[in-house]
């Protein structure tokens, strides 16, 4: 991530180390929230704003990537930088898998001559172990004479 950052020109900052070192010690996603917390552990005086446009300047860059979660709003991570994949990811635990196949590896035809010069694909679900803890929660809910509904909420029967 700092050679990235290096390469791009930043000036590579404590601060910088310290947002670098965040993200490769968490493999998940994280909110700016959760990024400002962590740096006000060793910077108290940073501000949001700084932290903030730090992260888009380093999804920019493609060092993090950035998922929008209907339910968490915007989250980053750091971005997988070894070959060219997709991602598959949970919407209830937010697990990450990737794969392979890439849509835009189809002909396409684009209005206007229209150029592509990045994309993403991301596709959410349920991952297996979600979906086992699901029909776990049902077949237990069954037997005890209650129905889960598609709130995901248990009621009488």
């Amino acid at each position: 991530m700092l050679d990235i950052m290096a390469r791009s020109g930043w000036r590579i900052t404590d601060q910088r180390r310290t947002l670098a070192r965040i993200f490769s010690d968490t493999p998940g996603y994280l909110t700016p929230k959760e990024v400002y917390d962590q740096m006000r552990n060793t910077y108290p005086g940073v501000s949001f704003d700084t932290v903030y446009r730090n992260l888009r300047m380093l999804s920019e860059v493609g060092v993090l990537e950035q998922v929008y979660f209907q339910e968490g709003g915007l989250k980053f991570k750091a971005s997988c930088l070894h070959r060219h994949h997709h991602h598959l990811i949970c919407v209830n635990c937010e697990k990450t898998l990737t794969f392979d196949y890439c849509p835009m590896d189809q002909q396409l035809k684009l209005p206007g001559n229209f150029q592509i010069i990045n994309h993403r694909f991301e596709i959410y679900g349920i991952c297996e172990e979600c979906r086992q803890q699901v029909d776990a929660k049902e077949s237990e809910a069954e037997s005890s004479g209650w129905e889960f509904h598609e709130s995901g909420k248990p009621q009488g029967s």
